[in-house]
């Protein structure tokens, strides 16, 4: 059975989740040590939700409970978030209900921004980070493959993906009260990975030109050249932040990469009303955990915008999910079911054929000896064969679709004394299909 343990902007204070974003790595390998009940476990974390997709034997008595004192022990264990913190904070999700929420998921229908785009790469990463450490199950495959297929259509056949904005463009879009020409800003990009370039394509498209670009992990020079921008030095970082009007911070360091000694500035009485007002300095942080020390917010002349604040001044009135989308989801959400029912009941159904062909080969070998030269009989003992199996094989994938694999397979033991063959682990697929 698959398992989601999640807890999101919808259920977690920001402090939390930015506790269980700093080392989720771990979780996952975790959770599959823990009991031998685990098959997989895939962690989705990201800055506005932490989620943990666990797929279990099935036949293990209380095998959702099982499977959430897992999740909460590997939390626990790698986050240092206790299990008495974390009580409130998340949801579980069970059986059929876990793929059309990670589906949503993956169409950007739970994020803070309706419909905004980065979820769908991170959802794709989280699968292949459980790849490399071997964490994947051939369900937990499936599912997030499929998770992929659905946001994709839920792009190209809904308005969803083109309402939706990205948190990106949310935090520009109040950045916009203080600033009258974006050509004449002084950027500093703090981060080199994939988010950043999506902070520079939207930077760009708003007609920002003088940007630079530092990585604390020495990334800023390829970066750079990339993207035709000036890369900064180590030795260069405080002087060009403290000189910098719009600073964005996006990287995946664990602790503040920018505070008040890089900016300089004199403490002062915090700002109030509007997130985003007649500031020398802009400060947005996008980083999870945060990338910048809160204290940046005190400096005369600078005002801090960062996830937390983004989420509070989200215009969600204006982001709804549309019907269509979510009509969307839960059809994938179905053919998903029923797919797995019916791959459930294969094993059941190649028993039975494979028992009537083999008294289907030996009637015919009876006939052949006993003087069918023209195939008359041969042909109409197959025709039979494929009338006589129609049926049970119909009604098999009906039981499977209801949940009901179990009493086909009891039934051929019943009355044949067939006992399907257990299906061979499926190999991880290179790429999303």
């Amino acid at each position: 059975m698959l398992l989601c343990v999640t807890a999101s902007h919808k259920t977690a204070s920001f402090e939390l989740l930015e506790r269980l974003s700093r080392t989720p790595d771990d979780v996952a390998s975790t959770v599959v040590d823990m009991t031998p009940c685990v098959q997989g476990a895939v962690v989705l974390a990201t800055c506005n939700r932490f989620e943990a997709y666990v797929e279990m034997d099935e036949p293990v008595t209380a095998a959702g409970a099982i499977g959430v004192e897992a999740v909460l022990e590997a939390i626990e264990s790698t986050t240092g978030v206790s299990a008495a913190e974390f009580d409130g904070a998340y949801t579980v999700h069970s059986g059929r209900r876990v793929a059309e929420h990670l589906f949503s998921v993956a169409s950007g229908l739970e994020s803070v921004v309706s419909g905004e785009g980065e979820i769908a790469g991170q959802v794709r990463r989280a699968l292949k980070s459980a790849r490399k450490d071997g964490t994947t199950s051939p369900e937990l495959e499936r599912l997030f493959q499929r998770a992929s297929q659905a946001q994709r259509k839920v792009k190209n056949v809904t308005a969803l993906g083109r309402a939706g904005r990205s948190l990106v463009r949310l935090a520009l879009e109040l950045a916009d009260s203080r600033i009258a020409d974006w050509s004449a800003e002084r950027v500093l990009l703090v981060g080199t990975g994939a988010y950043a370039a999506v902070t520079l394509a939207t930077l760009r498209e708003r007609g920002a030109v003088n940007i630079s670009v530092f990585s604390p992990s020495g990334r800023a020079e390829a970066f750079a050249a990339k993207h035709g921008i000036r890369p900064v030095t180590s030795a260069e970082y405080a002087r060009t932040a403290a000189h910098s009007s719009l600073l964005i911070t996006c990287t995946t360091a664990t602790e503040p990469v920018l505070g008040p000694e890089h900016l300089q500035h004199p403490v002062a009485l915090a700002a109030t009303g509007c997130p985003v007002g007649p500031h020398s300095q802009l400060v947005v942080d996008l980083g999870m955990p945060r990338n910048v020390d809160p204290a940046v917010a005190a400096l005369e002349g600078v005002a801090l915008l960062d996830l937390e604040t983004i989420r509070l001044h989200a215009p969600l009135e204006e982001l709804q999910a549309t019907d269509a989308a979510r009509s969307v989801v839960r059809e994938a959400a179905d053919t998903f079911h029923v797919v797995g029912a019916r791959q459930s009941v294969t094993p059941s159904v190649v028993a039975l054929r494979s028992h009537i062909f083999s008294l289907l080969e030996s009637e015919i070998d009876r006939a052949r000896a006993r003087g069918d030269d023209d195939g008359r009989v041969e042909q109409a003992l197959r025709h039979l064969s494929g009338v006589l199996l129609h049926t049970p094989t119909t009604r098999a994938h009906e039981l499977a679709a209801a949940g009901r694999a179990d009493e086909f397979a009891a039934a051929l033991g019943t009355l044949y004394g067939i006992t399907p063959a257990e299906p061979a682990a499926e190999e991880p697929r290179s790429s999303i299909a």
